[in-house]
């Protein structure tokens, strides 16, 4: 393999990866109606229903206003209902409603959920070899230096539902 078909291979994986991360939210918002942070701060609640929003935006690797946002729009969906404490009225705790609690136990998967699990079954030295690999690829991309959470995703993590079908619909129409 020459060294431009070498070039053309990696930006048809790269490629390839755009496009699973961007089925992947199509599928999650046609489906269940939310996206994919959205369905990440709803599980985490799930998991842990007393945790306070900051210790969610850490765990979900997203600052608190983003968790707020989303929040909001959960809420305006109908999954969440906020409630200030009785004891501190300073403290808001997030509930979820029966709507969020019915989806929750179809158990709806994230593209980073199957990744993670497909990741830890490697060996240590194919774990390193994928990291280093990629962030030298971030940085002959010039994109080492932007923050990014470790959320696979289209579009704004605080976006709507409708906002990342229009994005995809839109920028990333084939």
């Amino acid at each position: 393999m020459d060294q431009q078909d070498s070039s053309d291979a990696v930006v048809s994986a790269i490629r390839q990866i755009i496009r699973s991360i961007d089925l992947q939210s199509k599928q999650l918002t046609k489906k269940y109606g939310l996206t994919g942070p959205q369905l990440i701060v709803l599980k985490e609640i799930y998991r842990f229903p007393e945790k306070k929003l900051s210790e969610i935006s850490r765990q979900v690797s997203l600052s608190q206003a983003t968790v707020t946002t989303i929040l909001d729009r959960l809420e305006q969906q109908g999954f969440v209902k906020r409630v200030r404490d009785i004891t501190d009225k300073r403290k808001v705790n997030v509930h979820l409603n029966e709507k969020a609690l019915n989806l929750l136990n179809t158990n709806p998967s994230l593209l980073q959920e199957e990744f993670s699990n497909r990741f830890k079954k490697l060996a240590d030295w194919e774990k390193s070899m994928i990291l280093s690999s990629l962030q030298r690829l971030a940085e002959m991309l010039d994109a080492e230096n932007i923050q990014a959470p470790p959320i696979l995703t289209s579009g704004p993590l605080s976006a709507t539902s409708q906002e990342v079908s229009q994005y995809l619909s839109e920028e990333h129409a084939d």
